[in-house]
């Protein structure tokens, strides 16, 4: 039941990985939770369901007005492409004419000089949301433990990385939309002008697949790959229709993760108990939760 005199929050991404987990979380909160969708049809289900549902298309700002009147605050998360920049910088003006007094922005986790270019995009916009003056919150995930039971799931008995044996920091999704959803409960007034850094364990490849053999009894080993194995694979991503800028950065990453350049993705930097007063997720715990997808997949030859 919508409460005309609650907060109003704009939940972009709300059918993905992390803003589906945010709307859950806000669910039966004194707040009114809006999300969008950039099809008719499901903006129509959505609503015939009692949900607060809006047409929103990121590439069209024609359709920003009526998705933000009315909004107090926006949780604001674009997809793997180039035109993040633009949806970004458009969304944001569209926020500032309506009024919206916060912005909760999901970011990456980088050195403010980082000359990878999807991190640098997220900075970008960063900045921009800064100089706007809304008020705003950064939240910095390292790599999503969602990538071992996703795009890094081990095959036949391997798990494999593309970084060597270089450590990256991990931190569950479930923990970057609790974090999301406290920032956006709590508001401005306690988390404005604040960057939360969401790097929770580090591991190397070889790590993480003792790890997988530890939860599944199975035995699975680590291959070691690096650049050149990683852009075979960037290839059949733009193959698979995955935009060519954000694939190239893929490759810059894996490139400075082996020169140094991104030693700081191993860091251990974890503010996700000062938010939400528990302790995060660990690996360990999510791959226990997953144990039968790993082992269907691990046990699966390609």
């Amino acid at each position: 039941m919508k409460n005309d005199h609650s907060p109003t929050i704009l939940v972009l991404g709300a059918s993905g990985t992390i803003g589906k987990q945010v709307a859950k979380e806000l669910e039966g909160k004194s707040v009114n939770v809006r999300i969008t969708s950039r099809k008719q049809e499901m903006v129509e289900q959505l609503c015939s369901e009692g949900k607060d549902c809006v047409f929103l298309d990121l590439d069209d700002p024609k359709t920003f007005a009526l998705a933000l009147a009315g909004v107090d605050s926006v949780f604001l998360l674009t997809g793997y492409t180039v035109a993040m920049l633009t949806q970004s910088k458009t969304l944001v003006d569209a926020a500032k004419k309506a009024g919206v007094s916060h912005i909760v922005h999901v970011g990456v986790f980088a050195e403010w000089d980082t000359t990878d270019a999807h991190f640098a995009w997220h900075q970008m916009i960063e900045k921009y949301i800064e100089a706007s003056g809304i008020a705003w919150t950064h939240l910095h995930p390292n790599m999503f433990m969602e990538a071992l039971t996703s795009a890094y799931m081990p095959k036949d008995l391997t798990f494999t990385t593309y970084w060597e044996d270089r450590r990256v920091g991990y931190v569950a999704s479930s923990d970057i939309a609790a974090v999301a959803a406290r920032v956006l409960l709590d508001g401005p007034q306690r988390h404005a002008g604040k960057d939360y850094w969401l790097s929770v364990e580090s591991y190397n490849g070889k790590e993480i697949a003792q790890l997988m053999s530890d939860i599944t009894g199975l035995e699975i080993r680590c291959e070691e790959k690096g650049v050149e194995e990683f852009k075979q694979l960037i290839e059949a991503w733009i193959a698979e229709g995955a935009d060519s800028w954000y694939a190239s950065a893929n490759i810059e990453f894996v490139t400075q993760m082996l020169d140094g350049r991104m030693s700081y993705m191993a860091m251990v930097q974890n503010d996700i108990p000062y938010v939400l007063g528990r302790p995060a997720k660990t690996v360990r715990e999510y791959l226990a939760e997953n144990k039968e997808v790993l082992v269907a997949s691990a046990t699966h030859s390609e």
